[in-house]
């Protein structure tokens, strides 16, 4: 009976767990994860370094790597307690990415395909006049060939 009973609060305490949303947050959030790793490693090497032997006094007011791996864990730990205040990180939309693509695919678009360009400038500035020139003036006399000139 008693074996019963550790196993229903096993699955009450499971079931806490798994609907906390610090413990959500820390499945979901890497960066959360990496903090925390980082902060545990760093208060390891520093614990470390102060029983190396020597008076823990010394250590701590002189050893300037112990100091380093203090302020590591210091401000890894200091991250994590943000990220966990701050609640779960909402994904951003993407919108300008997707407006950016449709750009430059129209700007690739018009730049290969010279149809294209031609019905996009018609509906801009109207479509083409043709004209046919004409001058004015008489054409000049064409010069006199070589052959002609020692005849």
């Amino acid at each position: 009976m008693a074996a019963k009973s550790k196993a229903a609060k096993a699955g009450s305490a499971a079931l806490a767990v798994k609907s906390s949303p610090y413990v959500q947050r820390l499945v979901q959030d890497e960066d959360l994860r990496d903090n925390l790793k980082t902060a545990f490693d760093s208060a390891r090497v520093a614990f470390d370094r102060l029983q190396n032997g020597k008076t823990p006094a010394k250590v701590i007011l002189d050893d300037k790597k112990f100091q380093k791996e203090l302020h590591n864990a210091s401000e890894a730990l200091r991250d994590a307690t943000q990220a966990l205040r701050e609640g779960p990180k909402k994904k951003k939309k993407h919108r300008g990415r997707k407006l950016l693509l449709l750009v430059v695919g129209a700007g690739l678009a018009l730049a290969l395909s010279e149809g294209l360009r031609n019905k996009v400038l018609d509906l801009l500035f109207g479509a083409e006049e043709e004209f046919d020139y004409t001058s004015t003036t008489a054409p000049a006399a064409p010069p006199p060939t070589p052959a002609a000139a020692a005849s």
